[in-house]
């Protein structure tokens, strides 16, 4: 799959449905703690709300659904969460990869992998390349990542790519390298739990999403909820550095112009 033009180069075309979706998943915790439960209990009820979510997007079309599982920060947790989260993620990579390849989803992980244990490296890999052939909906797992570290990362690989090259690097050039580039940036960015923070993730693809922010809980964010975030985005007037009367004369010459009405 060949990298995506930038948002801050190129105008996408803007659509009805969100091409692209990505989710901070926040709350787990304290829908646990609400109900007197420990909090890896809320992780386990947060698993059910990405299989709802998985369907949700299939059901209308949406072609990739990124979310933030594991950030890079995380390792600050007490070790016994951070333990548990690990047990979580590989159980959940056992039981799910057959279902998601059963319904044409491809599966991708991101993030700084090599620091996990060589056992829950190898099933990562194992289960994107099961699914590496669908094409119905790409999933992707954003696990010890940084936005920070995503877009050094993505330097130093273009530096080494072409040590020579004597002219300005330019965005097109850093773009290949980030750890999404098989991807269209997000149209529609949510977060759950009611914080208003992007919180390191995806600092470079966001540039021009539209942000959405809920204070439904994670484990309890289910279809009705993400309807409503959809309907929040058709509502939204997508201009990439445009006036409105612009995109007033581009709907006038196509029934595909930027402005989305629910």
């Amino acid at each position: 799959m060949g990298c995506f033009a930038s948002s801050t180069r190129d105008v996408p075309t803007a659509s009805v449905v969100p091409r692209h979706v990505a989710i901070i998943m926040d709350g787990n915790g304290r829908w646990a703690k609400k109900r007197l439960l420990p909090r890896v209990a809320g992780h386990h009820r947060g698993v059910e709300t990405v299989r709802t979510m998985v369907r949700a997007c299939l059901e209308r079309g949406i072609e990739y659904l990124t979310l933030f599982a594991f950030s890079s920060e995380n390792w600050r947790r007490p070790q016994e969460e951070v333990s548990l989260l690990m047990q979580l993620f590989v159980r959940a990579l056992k039981e799910e990869v057959k279902k998601l390849d059963r319904n044409g989803v491809r599966l991708r992980v991101i993030g700084d992998l090599e620091r996990f244990d060589p056992d829950l490296q190898a099933l990562i890999k194992a289960s994107e390349n099961r699914t590496a052939g669908n094409s119905r909906l790409t999933l992707t797992i954003a696990a010890n990542y940084g936005g920070r570290w995503d877009i050094l990362q993505a330097i130093n690989r273009m530096l080494s790519s072409d040590p020579e090259k004597g002219a300005e690097w330019q965005e097109a050039d850093l773009t290949p390298h980030l750890a999404m580039s098989y991807a269209p940036e997000p149209d529609l960015f949510i977060r759950t739990g009611g914080e208003q923070r992007i919180s390191n993730f995806l600092l470079w693809q966001l540039a021009y999403s539209e942000l959405y922010f809920t204070e439904v809980l994670w484990p309890e964010f289910d279809s009705t909820a993400f309807d409503a975030a959809l309907v929040s985005y058709q509502q939204r007037e997508r201009r990439f550095g445009r006036t409105s009367e612009q995109l007033s004369g581009a709907s006038a010459a196509s029934p595909t112009g930027s402005r989305i009405d629910a």
